[in-house]
């Protein structure tokens, strides 16, 4: 996988007992090393402002809604709302991100390394001066 892109992740349950949704390795396009969250984000702030170099995301809105704008190398920008806990959206490194979270929200993310400063790339500028090569 080397683009973003949702992923549909089937549920359990029933409106009477709830649900329950399983990520398992073996059906992720990466390992998970990392797993955080996110909440009490307030409405107001936008998050990202970065690119992983090598790191690759699967990231849920366990709660509320989180709106996703991503933008590759070429400057090819996406959108993606996350509102279902059993749809995660699928981030390859490479891609710079801003991310709007309602307040209610909490972000899931399972990471495939652990953290790594050296892995972000927080400067837009330095972000379109890449060369996918040059990594």
């Amino acid at each position: 996988m080397d683009k973003p892109q949702l992923i549909e992740f089937s549920k359990v349950g029933s409106t009477n007992l709830g649900y329950l949704s399983v990520a398992e390795n073996s059906a992720l396009p990466f390992k998970i090393e990392r797993v955080y969250w996110t909440y009490y984000t307030p409405d107001s702030i936008v998050r990202g402002h970065h690119a992983h170099k090598e790191l690759q995301q699967l990231i849920f809105a366990v709660s509320g809604s989180i709106d996703f704008t991503l933008e590759d190398l070429n400057g090819q920008r996406v959108y993606f709302q996350l509102n279902q806990p059993n749809i995660g959206l699928y981030v390859p490194k490479l891609y710079w991100r801003e991310i709007k979270l309602s307040h209610n929200a909490v972000l899931l993310c399972l990471a495939s390394m652990e953290y790594e400063e050296d892995d972000y790339i927080r400067s837009y500028y330095d972000f379109h001066n890449l060369n996918r090569n040059s990594l």
